[in-house]
C-alpha cells in the first residue's frame, strides 16, 4: 500500500475514522471524504457529487497515484426513520457507482466496499421453533429494508465494475461495531448497553479495531481476490451443531464453554441472552484475507476479570457520534 495514497470515504463517521487513524499512524498516506467536516476529513462533501468525488481521487492521489479506496460512507439503518428512499438510492447507489466508475478512471489499484451483515435481512431470523441461522457468505440476502436493499445493490454494482473492468473489489459485510444504544425498545430494557454489546460478541458484534485491519487486510490482497464478499464480525465461540440450543437456551451454551461467565456477568449485575437467533460465520475473511480478530467473548471476559475496559483503544478513542444532527430517537449520541 505504501506506493500511492488512500482515498476513505464517510471519514467523520466511526469506521472511516478509525481507517484514518490507523492509515496514519502506519505513515500511509491518507485523504478523507465526508459530507461532515471532522479531524479526519480533509475533503467536505457528498459523494453524490461526482465533480467532488474526482476532486477528491485527484487530492488523494498526489504525485503517487491512488492505491485504493475505503469506501464506508452510508445512509445507515438509522437514518431509515428520517430519511426517503430517494435519498438511500442516492447516497448508497449513485454515490456508490461514482466511485466506483472515477476509481477505474484514475487506475485505482483496489476498492474496497464497506457493506453490512443487514444485506441478509430477513434470512437472519430463523421461523419460531427452528434452530438460530448460521450465516456464511453462501446465505441468500433477503434485505427488509431501503437500507438492506441499497447495501446489498452496491454490492451488485462492484462485482459489475469488476467483471467490467478489472477493478479489484472486495465487499465486506460488517456487523455491529456502533457505540449507541440499540434500536430495539425490548432490548434496551432487559440489558442494559454495555451487557447488551458484550453478548452481541458471542454472534453478531465486531470491535472498529479489528474491522478497521479486515478493511486493511482487504486492501492489500484486493488484487490476486479479484472480487470478494467476506463476513466481518468476531469469532463465533460456537459451531453449526450449536445452533438448536442457542434458540432455546443461550445462557446454558454459553455457561458449557465459558463458566467463569457466570461470575463476571454476576459481579456486574448483567444477563446471558436467554435466546440467539443468528451467529455470523467470520472463517472465510480469516482464511482468505489472513484476518485474525482479537476481540472476541473471551477476550472481553478476560478484560472483564481485570476489571479493564473490554473495548480497543481505537474504539474508545472514537467513541459515540450519533446519526443525526439534532433528537431522532435512541440513535442520537
Amino acid at each position: 500500500m505504501r506506493n500511492g495514497a488512500i482515498l476513505v470515504t464517510g471519514s467523520s463517521g466511526h469506521l472511516g475514522e478509525a481507517l484514518v487513524r490507523v492509515l496514519r499512524a502506519r505513515g500511509q498516506p491518507v485523504t478523507g471524504l465526508d459530507r461532515k467536516p471532522g479531524p479526519c476529513t480533509d475533503v467536505t462533501g457528498d459523494i453524490t457529487d461526482r465533480q467532488l468525488v474526482r476532486k477528491a481521487l485527484s487530492l488523494a492521489a498526489g504525485s503517487s497515484g491512488v492505491t485504493g479506496v475505503l469506501h464506508a460512507a452510508t445512509l445507515h439503518k438509522p437514518h431509515v426513520m428520517s430519511h426517503s428512499k430517494r435519498d438511500f438510492i442516492d447516497v448508497n447507489l449513485a454515490g456508490t457507482l461514482n466511485l466506483l466508475e472515477e476509481s477505474v478512471t484514475a487506475g485505482v489499484g483496489a476498492f474496497v466496499y464497506t457493506s453490512t451483515t443487514s444485506a441478509f435481512g430477513r434470512a437472519l431470523v430463523p421461523a419460531p421453533g427452528q434452530p438460530a441461522a448460521w450465516i456464511t457468505e453462501d446465505i441468500p440476502g433477503q434485505p427488509k429494508n431501503i437500507y438492506g436493499v441499497t447495501k446489498a445493490a452496491a454490492e451488485d454494482l462492484c462485482q459489475l465494475a469488476h467483471a467490467e473492468h478489472g477493478l479489484p473489489v472486495i465487499v465486506l459485510r460488517t456487523s455491529r461495531f456502533f457505540p449507541e444504544d440499540d434500536d430495539d425498545d425490548a432490548a434496551r430494557a432487559r440489558y442494559a448497553g454495555p451487557n447488551l454489546k458484550a453478548n452481541e460478541f458471542l454472534h453478531r458484534r465486531v470491535d472498529i479495531a479489528d474491522a478497521a485491519e479486515a478493511h486493511l487486510l482487504a486492501l492489500a490482497r484486493a488484487g490476486q481476490i479479484g472480487f470478494g464478499r467476506y463476513i466481518i464480525s468476531a469469532t463465533t465461540p460456537f459451531a453449526a451443531g450449536d445452533m438448536a440450543v442457542l434458540r432455546l437456551d443461550a445462557a446454558r451454551a454459553v455457561l458449557d464453554k465459558f463458566p467463569e461467565a457466570a461470575r463476571e456477568y454476576g459481579r456486574r449485575g448483567w444477563r446471558l441472552p436467554a435466546s440467539i437467533d443468528r451467529v455470523y460465520v467470520n472463517a472465510r475473511a480469516r482464511e482468505d484475507l489472513g484476518w485474525q480478530p482479537a476481540y472476541d467473548f473471551g477476550a472481553l471476559l478476560e478484560a472483564l476479570a481485570r476489571d479493564e475496559d473490554p473495548r480497543s483503544p481505537l474504539a474508545r478513542v472514537i467513541g459515540a457520534k450519533g446519526y443525526h444532527d439534532g433528537p431522532t430517537g435512541v440513535y442520537t449520541a
